[in-house]
């Protein structure tokens, strides 16, 4: 039998969904709104001038050569930290899911990074990649290659998706181990009867079963790239050097408050919801039907 809970009085479900709504509204929706007005507006730093100039801040944004190429770094940074975060966080959730012995240390210490802020994240990984005092990067010129984040875009890119993946691993981990655990063993054991090896049992029962895990750290890891790792790119590589790692969120920071394009900086905000809007419309349109629930 179906189960539905009554409320006696009509306004008690508005009342308790009142708090939500106030935080959503005043947090989110009244900040957007500000926004899309003043992609429409031009004023000066102080906010003592206003003028209204219609689409002009969106002519002007893509008439612009750093901002069209902050396009293709934040789609090449975002595939990276999506793949490589989902499918490093997969490897480990399986492994710790197969250990025996001190399975809960292993879980516990693959947890603790998800506590750890995005700009302390970004601190950590610089200094271990720091050409001068960095213990992984001593390594790296030790096996005669060379490395300098601060002067080579490549090396940099490599630095904040490292730390980048790192933070979120904890994340995925969690699912993923969760997942695991609730997929039936007598499954995994019956292929083990009829002879299917380690690999054959995953591919063919627990990754098919773990697809809706799959999808949502899909979804959930994109909309990280893009919005949650601007304080690692900001305490790593202040965007550079030069504009190698300035993604689209960071440029909207550093337009708004270092430049003091306030129009400018709103309408690239009001692209950036509307790119993140649009991919996460595409993934539940198309990749979700490839999603055994």
């Amino acid at each position: 039998m179906e189960k539905r809970v009554t409320f006696k009085s009509a306004w008690l479900p508005w009342v308790l969904l009142a708090p939500q709504v106030a935080i959503i509204a005043v947090f989110f929706f009244w900040p957007a709104a500000q926004a899309l007005v003043q992609s429409f507006q031009q004023q000066d730093p102080f906010g003592l001038s206003v003028q209204w100039v219609g689409l002009e801040n969106f002519r002007n944004l893509f008439s612009d050569g750093s901002y069209l190429e902050s396009f293709k770094t934040t789609a090449y940074f975002s595939l990276l930290v999506a793949s490589l975060g989902i499918v490093l966080s997969l490897v480990l959730a399986y492994f710790a899911d197969r250990a025996v012995r001190t399975a809960l240390v292993y879980r516990t210490l693959l947890i603790w990074p998800y506590a750890v802020a995005p700009a302390v994240a970004g601190v950590v990984w610089l200094f271990l990649f720091s050409g001068s005092i960095g213990v992984l990067a001593y390594w790296i010129h030790s096996w005669g290659l060379p490395w300098d984040p601060l002067l080579n875009g490549n090396h940099a890119m490599a630095l904040v998706v490292t730390a980048a993946v790192w933070k979120q691993l904890s994340y995925n981990f969690l699912f993923f181990v969760a997942g695991l655990q609730s997929v039936p063993k007598s499954l995994v054991e019956a292929a083990a009867i009829d002879g299917a090896g380690a690999w054959r049992r995953f591919w063919s029962i627990q990754f098919p079963l773990l697809s809706p895990t799959t999808f949502f750290l899909l979804v959930i890891n994109i909309v990280y790239a893009f919005f949650d790792t601007f304080g690692i790119i900001d305490a790593a590589t202040h965007g550079g050097p030069g504009k190698d790692t300035a993604i689209l969120v960071y440029k909207v920071y550093f337009d708004g408050f270092k430049a003091l394009d306030l129009g400018g900086s709103a309408a690239q905000s009001a692209v950036l919801m509307v790119i993140v809007v649009a991919l996460t419309v595409v993934q539940f349109r198309f990749v979700e039907k490839k999603v055994n629930y």
